[in-house]
């Protein structure tokens, strides 16, 4: 298999020795702005509960309707 074109190649060689694949490595790398710290978001403590809740919803995390806020942020940065 031929190596993917790369635009950030410094990047593209630290996430293959990471272990990432190939194909992997050079999406990332040839995302603009991959290397930028992103999101806008407030922080999960700044979110209200409900909030915290509606967003394990979405990412399918089980247990949700009988955990604290706590556990609820602990889950979400785990999952």
């Amino acid at each position: 298999m031929d190596i993917p074109s790369v635009k950030n190649e410094n990047q593209y060689e630290a996430l293959r020795d990471k272990g990432y694949s190939k194909e992997k490595s050079a999406r990332i790398a040839n995302t603009p702005n991959s290397g930028k710290k992103g999101g806008k978001s407030k922080p999960y403590e700044e979110w209200t509960k409900e909030q915290l809740y509606e967003q394990a919803k979405s990412v399918g995390i089980d247990g949700r309707s009988t955990m604290d806020k706590a556990e609820l942020i602990h889950a979400l940065r785990n999952n």
